[in-house]
């Protein structure tokens, strides 16, 4: 058979999604791998998608979503995010995966690099591949904090480096960058020209520190942002995000969106506007829910004696077992999954400063949680 484009097979697999799937052929499985909600999703958000299915609402819709979700997004926008944006801004996609996809197909070229955050979510690196480009990590290091070394950007950057990725609230560790820091990482992305791309998947959930949006704080639009109604809504499996460009991009995206999904499912849009329009105490109600989730764990982890990474949003906890996976946490996550019949996410999967640690959902049920985090190695 023919060969696939050679940049295809560098692409790198999900350790994330290895454990989850050994973990899918095994019986009474104590699932933390995966961010799946475990909250149901609002009455009000379903029957507007049934309505919608009722009424035959399965046609194309524009390229950018459906007027009265955007017309919503970009009020929600300004309220929430303080993002002055317009409709020609904001453009609805196949979950914020797309989006972030979107973005980067947008700015980087074969040969060209962008800057992702180490440890950081899977698909920013496997993006890159993708898209024939190299992701260049930065360290998110436990001595600082697990916030960017400013000083250290400056010495990854080369002539072949065209965006740098921020997120916050962060996928796997939790941390929010304060306005400070985000602030120098848009002087840092001037001062070399780069684009911005802000994952703000986990904007609803920060307990304590309040999530900033990097679009906010932009005067000369540097900055894409990609978010989701996915973790928001408990909606996964309906795959609604959306991204917001910088201005002037309205003909491009047309034209990308077109060559790409054509548009979103019209069904899901009229889900994700009743979502967006309508009551969002089921949001703080789940926001409440992780921090009792949180709390237990804080807990059950004090007890053994077990070090993590408290975290300052999104819904999960990082976890040193370091003591114990002597390191190579990818294999230990395995054995422990088979041994013990608990699912964890290794930390290497984030890149390699995770090694070490394990990243548990703390969008569970609270009995999971207990089970789960007593079956750890103490030190």
């Amino acid at each position: 058979m023919p060969s696939l484009a050679p940049h295809i097979e560098s692409v790198p697999g999900s350790g994330i999604r290895r454990v989850f799937e050994i973990a899918m052929k095994l019986d009474d499985v104590t699932m933390l791998v995966v961010g799946e909600p475990d909250v149901p999703v609002a009455r009000h958000i379903i029957d507007a998608a049934r309505r919608a299915w009722a009424e035959d609402r399965t046609g194309y819709t524009p390229n950018g979503g459906i007027t009265p979700l955007r017309e919503a997004l970009v009020a929600k926008l300004a309220r929430e995010n303080q993002i002055q944006a317009d409709v020609e801004q904001v453009w609805v996609t196949v979950g914020a995966t797309q989006a972030l996809h979107q973005a980067m197909g947008l700015v980087l070229s074969p040969g060209s690099e962008i800057l992702v955050p180490d440890p950081g979510y899977t698909t920013f690196t496997m993006n890159a591949h993708m898209l024939d480009a190299r992701a260049v990590p930065y360290q998110l290091a436990p001595e600082a904090e697990f916030q960017p070394d400013l000083e250290a950007l400056e010495h990854l950057v080369t002539d072949r480096t065209r965006a740098i990725i921020v997120n916050s609230p962060s996928n796997p560790l939790g941390v929010v960058f304060g306005e400070a820091t985000l602030r120098r990482i848009l002087d840092f992305a001037k001062r070399h020209d780069l684009w911005v791309i802000s994952d703000e998947v986990y904007e609803y959930f920060t307990y304590g520190p309040k999530h900033v949006s990097l679009a906010a704080l932009d005067d000369d639009d540097r900055v894409f942002s990609v978010f989701s109604l996915s973790k928001t809504y408990a909606m996964t499996g309906v795959r609604v995000g959306y991204l917001v460009t910088p201005k002037g991009l309205a003909d491009t995206m047309r034209t990308v969106q077109e060559a790409q999904i054509s548009c979103v499912a019209e069904p899901d849009q009229y889900a994700a506007l009743a979502a967006v329009t309508g009551d969002n105490q089921p949001v703080a109600d789940a926001r409440e829910h992780y921090r009792e989730n949180l709390d237990l764990a804080r807990g059950l982890l004090d007890e053994r004696g077990i070090a993590y990474l408290d975290p300052e949003g999104a819904f999960y906890l990082w976890i040193d077992v370091s003591h114990a996976s002597r390191g190579d946490v990818a294999t230990w996550a395995e054995d422990f999954l088979l041994s013990h019949r608990v699912a964890v996410a290794p930390g290497s999967a984030f890149g390699r400063t995770g090694e070490g640690w394990i990243r548990i959902s703390l969008a569970s049920p609270a009995d999971a949680l207990t089970r789960g985090l007593s079956a750890l190695p103490a030190p």
